[in-house]
């Protein structure tokens, strides 16, 4: 749980302490974050001793357009998406109403209400009017795995330009899809803002770094919101570091604990239904108490109370969790 009353996952310390179990014990599967994160670069001391130079901040940007292929647009860098959500809630038109393609990450419907805003939940994209001022889309979907093609994206992007309607895509997890990116259409669309998470797919969710991607009409007023140094000089480092790198090998570990995971699912019969490369969701007829058996055995999951036959798995990293996953779902009932 955070302040913000929305559960994401993690708070192993909290779980902890309501099913007395040590925090050393406990299997955490309820994130959607890579478990087998790449080795740290160096980090020089004198990045830990200053504020963030500007030719720092300039490398993080240029590197992360070169790896989102945002061309000459230079991807801003924040302390999460949450400070991006937020921001966002300050360009949005205070007369008009939000749209959320739903179910999706919860933050950005309890944010927008918190602003002030009337949110609607739509379920397609069709459903978004001019009577919305902003328009969020989650790329491939939490929790669900909902995808739109890029094609479908754009031509959304041109019929919402029409209307000044801002369409936010929220890409945290489509590292492992870039075909899906609409980075580079932020170049065409002045009315488009690309999410990116950094955390989800390097597996470090602890930098808090995400960056957001868009031009002229949003961009710099998003910069202005944030204010200076909104990104610590070591975040920015490792970041410049790990996006230079080749992804190949770790997109193929990712994958191979994805299809660890679903193996096990499915041998203790829970069938995946859907997911991204970073977590699976699977249905049951009571998904909360499989939730509290697992949590029983020291295995955080997550639960969704929108959904009672819904739950989402995360990736492990070592074979010997998978082997306890299995144990703790073929003794439920």
């Amino acid at each position: 749980m955070t302040g913000s009353g929305v559960f994401h996952g993690g708070g192993i310390d909290a779980a902890a302490a309501r099913y007395g179990r040590p925090v050393e014990e406990w299997l955490d599967l309820s994130t959607g974050i890579n478990p087998c994160a790449p080795p740290l670069p160096d980090i020089p001391a004198s990045v830990w001793q200053r504020l963030p130079d500007s030719d720092l901040i300039a490398a993080a940007r240029h590197t992360a357009a070169r790896y989102y292929g945002s061309g000459a647009i230079l991807p801003i860098a924040a302390g999460g998406t949450q400070m991006l959500i937020r921001a966002l809630a300050n360009r949005a038109d205070v007369n008009r109403r939000i749209a959320v393609l739903a179910p999706t990450y919860g933050e950005y419907q309890q944010v927008f209400a918190d602003s002030g805003f009337a949110v609607d939940f739509v379920s397609v994209a069709d459903a978004i009017s001019p009577a919305h001022g902003l328009a969020v889309i989650v790329n491939p979907n939490n929790p669900d795995g909902r995808v739109f093609s890029r094609d479908e994206l754009l031509r959304l992007c041109e019929r919402l330009s029409e209307t000044g309607t801002i369409l936010v895509v929220d890409e945290a997890f489509a590292d492992l899809e870039p075909a899906l990116s609409m980075a580079r259409a932020t170049e065409r669309f002045s009315n488009l803002v690309v999410l990116r998470s950094f955390g989800k797919f390097f597996g470090y969710a602890g930098l808090r770094l995400a960056f957001a991607i868009s031009g002229d009409e949003h961009g710099p007023a998003i910069e202005r919101i944030l204010g200076p140094w909104p990104v610590s000089g070591p975040a920015l480092v490792i970041a410049d570091a790990l996006m230079r790198q080749d992804h190949e090998q770790l997109r193929l570990t990712i994958r191979e604990r994805r299809a660890a995971l679903e193996t096990v699912l499915e041998e203790a019969g829970f069938p995946v239904i859907g997911g991204t490369d970073l977590f699976a969701l699977i249905g049951c007829q009571d998904a909360r108490a499989v939730f509290e058996h697992l949590a029983g055995e020291g295995i955080l999951t997550r639960a969704f109370d929108y959904r009672p036959d819904w739950l989402r798995v995360g990736l492990f990293a070592r074979d010997e969790d998978g082997l306890r996953l299995l144990s703790a779902l073929k003794a439920f009932g």
